[in-house]
């Protein structure tokens, strides 16, 4: 049995260097509602493969896709706007 304290040590040697940027923490806030409404997609997905198929599953389904596409959407629209800002005269 080998152990495997040698290889967490050198893994964890460059913990301080790995740590995410604020840039980084920053996309990731930005993302969170896209990122929790997908989640919830999935939940209400998983949660209708439980059981055979009824009606209350798919309007779950159907208005956590609607979640998400409005929580894609206003991502799409605010990362546009960032890019364009104090574009051409």
């Amino acid at each position: 049995m080998e152990h495997i304290v040698t290889v967490q040590t050198a893994v964890t040697a460059f913990a301080d260097f790995m740590e995410p940027t604020d840039a980084e923490l920053d996309a990731i806030e930005l993302e969170s509602p896209l990122i929790l409404a997908e989640v919830d997609l999935l939940d209400a997905q998983i949660k209708a493969m439980d059981h055979p198929a009824n009606e209350i599953d798919a309007r779950r389904i159907r208005r956590a896709r609607n979640r998400m596409l409005d929580a894609r959407r206003d991502l799409a629209n605010r990362t546009a706007g960032a890019s364009t800002a104090g574009g051409a005269a």
